[in-house]
């Protein structure tokens, strides 16, 4: 009788019969985000179910409603510690019902522009807004992780540090807004060379950042060739003008049991760039002491 009063008043209703089915529905992660518990069934009752789903706090929220003939003042003081966020006796008048759902509904509402708000905030704090990579701090903070995580898994870990040639002439020449575009084009083509388990920032001006895990030797070089030849692949068209581009990489990897810092592997790989740039841009070179 239920799901078909909220079928009619448009809810997309799962009905299930006990309370172990109802928890094992909503942990999924295409669960309801609204719920109407009976307290009393089958396994688990209500109250139970309440309380599983705020400790496990995933989101988005859940809002429980529990519907029960229990009319006792501790009842609701129980359902209401237990995670509930409305209580309705039965029998339920059906206008009752709808209002306390219209509520659940603006609150699950607030609580995804929230979530959306939050999000905004996370890209904008983590990536930069010109070309959409992760910003200077992001990509250090990765690299970190991975150097962590290299030193705990006894896996090997590479670094590029890839700068656009000559990009201050297409500033001088074609203006800054020429200089944005071709700073955008890069980075995606940067991006869709890469592996999905690899990370590419923005370093600095149009210094690029990227970070190779279980990356080093010949393999390492490989992937940076891939960057570059992505890079220059095709000239930036912009406001009519075709502006080549090309990049330099310098690359340094690391290989346990010789531990180094961030630091020293973004050192390495600056040296590494400095060789490509002196020896005519557009090419890959590896910092000296590990040669290929």
């Amino acid at each position: 009788m239920l799901c078909k009063i909220l079928e009619k008043w448009g809810y997309a209703a799962v009905s299930v019969r006990d309370g172990e089915t109802a928890w094992n529905i909503l942990q999924s992660d295409d669960s309801p985000r609204l719920a109407i518990l009976d307290w009393m069934m089958p396994g688990i009752d209500g109250v139970e179910v309440c309380r599983r789903v705020r400790e496990a706090g995933r989101e988005p929220y859940k809002y429980i409603v529990l519907l029960t003939a229990r009319t006792e003042s501790e009842d609701l003081v129980l359902a209401m510690d237990a995670g509930a966020d409305d209580y309705l006796t039965k029998p339920f008048r059906n206008h009752e019902l709808r209002v306390r759902l219209r509520a659940g509904r603006r609150i699950l509402d607030l609580q995804e522009e929230l979530l959306c708000a939050r999000e905004a905030l996370r890209l904008q704090a983590t990536h930069d807004a010109l070309t959409g990579l992760h910003n200077r701090a992001s990509i250090l903070e990765i690299l970190g992780k991975e150097l962590a995580r290299s030193s705990r898994e006894r896996q090997p870990l590479a670094v590029l540090l890839a700068d656009l040639d000559r990009f201050k002439q297409v500033n001088d020449i074609h203006g800054h807004l020429a200089g944005d575009a071709v700073l955008r084009e890069s980075a995606q083509r940067m991006k869709s060379a890469l592996r999905r388990y690899d990370s590419v920032g923005r370093y600095g001006g149009e210094e690029f950042l990227i970070v190779l895990p279980g990356g080093c030797g010949q393999t390492a070089y490989q992937q940076a060739e891939r960057v570059r030849e992505a890079v220059a692949a095709a000239p930036v068209e912009f406001a009519g003008a075709s502006l080549a581009v090309s990049c330099s990489i310098g690359m340094a990897y690391r290989e346990t049991p010789f531990p180094r810092d961030a630091c020293a592997l973004i050192r390495e790989a600056d040296v590494a760039l400095y060789v490509a740039k002196n020896l005519g841009r557009d090419q890959v070179s590896a910092f000296a002491a590990q040669p290929v």
